[in-house]
This record gives structure tokens, sequence and C-alpha cells, in this order.
């Protein structure tokens, strides 16, 4: 992740290699970058990544009352939205989630990278086990036919989608709300996330229809405040086509169009 911070406004973000474009068109910005959790120990469970960063990020915010700025970029953007809703003490006034399995992961896109032996429609019998949810991955996926046993056996992504409900579930939402700005990037020729819309808290329905985020309960039933942050024009759905998921943080094109526009 990195964090940046100008006269008015730091920010966060997910290891983003055009980053220093920011840095470049805002002269004196301070940026922060991440580095915890790369390569194999991004496998690491999602609470152990959020509280960790999560402590380092509270601690770099403590220096500005006024907010920070976050980008999180694919599982960075989870862990970015798990910290903004489980650190009361992290002001963030822009989070931009690109490219981010906000509503889950159920697709092959990155599995074979990570465990070349498995294939979507199974894949559900490692995750949804005590062994898989020790995995990170195992945290986000959502198998559209094998709800009972998401809600089962996920540790996280139903809850901080306050789907489960838990005895944090009020702070999630509450925290979310102080958001000044929520920015939510995807495009559909992404080909990792599974579905695109995912990016934008849209999910498959049990057949593999998707189902946008306006649709969906987390949002109908303002479960973590979506629809009051879109009655609020607070939140913001940018859908850009023809980039691929390993492409976002590094085209240069899209700092400059879908970031910086929003850092301002």
């Amino acid at each position: 992740m990195n964090i940046s911070d100008d006269e008015t406004r730091p920010s966060l973000s997910s290891c983003l290699p055009s980053f220093g474009v920011l840095e470049q068109k805002h002269p004196g910005t301070v940026t922060y970058n991440v580095n915890r959790f790369e390569g194999w120990s991004s496998l690491e469970t999602m609470w152990h990544q959020v509280l960790e960063i999560g402590r380092d990020i509270a601690n770099f915010s403590s220096t500005y009352p006024d907010g920070i700025n976050i980008i999180g970029y694919s599982q960075g953007g989870l862990i970015a939205r798990g910290i903004i809703e489980t650190y009361a003490n992290v002001s963030v006034d822009t989070f931009i989630s690109l490219s981010s399995p906000q509503a889950g992961q159920y697709g092959a896109g990155f599995l074979h990278l990570i465990f070349p032996g498995l294939v979507t429609e199974t894949a559900y019998e490692l995750f949804y086990s005590r062994i898989g949810q020790h995995t990170s991955v195992g945290n986000y996926w959502n198998d559209p036919y094998q709800q009972k046993l998401y809600m089962s056996y996920s540790i996280f992504l139903p809850y901080i989608n306050n789907i489960l409900p838990s005895e944090k579930s009020k702070t999630f939402k509450a925290n979310l709300l102080k958001l000044k700005r929520l920015v939510l990037i995807g495009g559909p020729d992404d080909q990792v996330i599974t579905p695109w819309q995912s990016s934008q808290f849209g999910f498959f329905e049990g057949n593999e229809t998707v189902v946008e985020m306006r649709d969906q309960l987390i949002y109908k039933e303002d479960r973590i405040g979506l629809k009051t942050l879109d009655k609020a024009k607070k939140l913001h759905v940018v859908t850009v086509p023809g980039i691929n998921h390993f492409n976002w943080h590094m085209n240069v094109s899209i700092v400059d169009n879908y970031l910086l526009p929003y850092l301002d």
C-alpha cells in the first residue's frame, strides 16, 4: 500500500509503481508504501493483515488528524476497507478501491498461480474448512453454489460486509460512513477478479448471473452504508474497459484519469 500526504490531504495506496506520478503532479506530496505481506506472506489471513497493517496506518494517520487518502489495489483494497471499518482512529477522507474483490471472488483467474491443483467448482472443499480459512483467499472466496458453507466457515468477508452480524457490525458501518468519498474502480477486461463487478460490490446469484451492487442486499438494506454514501453523492462507481488486472497499478493513464481527479 501507499500513503501520500500533501499540505491539505494525506493518502494510502497498495503497491503502485506508477504512484510516483502522484508525487510528480503534486510536488511536496508525502507518499507511504506499505510493503508488508508481499509474496507468499500475502496468503496470511485477512484479519491478521488488517490488524497488522492497520496499526501501521493508525500510527501514520495520527500525524494527520484532518484525514488521509487510501488507494488499495486488488487484495490490498479489501484489506484497506477492513482497516477503515475496524480502526476508528484512522481518519480517511477518500478511499479508492482499485480492482479489489469487495464482494468476494469466485473464479480461477489466479488460482493456478497459488493453488495449481484447484479448480473453481471444487475450491470450496479447501477454502470452506478450518485449514482453508488460514489463507487470505479462503477468507473472501464466495462460492454462489455453496452459500451455507460460506456462511458457516468464512471468518472475514461476510462479517466486514455485515452479512453475518457481529459485535462490531455497527462499528464497521459507522466507520465506513465517515468517508467523504468512496471510489470503486473495475472493468470488464480484468480477467482475474471474478466476477469483475465484485470490484463494485456486484456478485453472482446461484446461477452465476451477476447482480449489480444496487440490487444486492448489502446495498438495499444499507448493511455497511453504501446506500447512504450513494445518496449523499459520496459513492463513485467507475468502469474502465480494456485494462487487465495486472495493469491497473502500472498504467499511468489510470493514475492520470481515474486516481488523481479524486485526490484533488
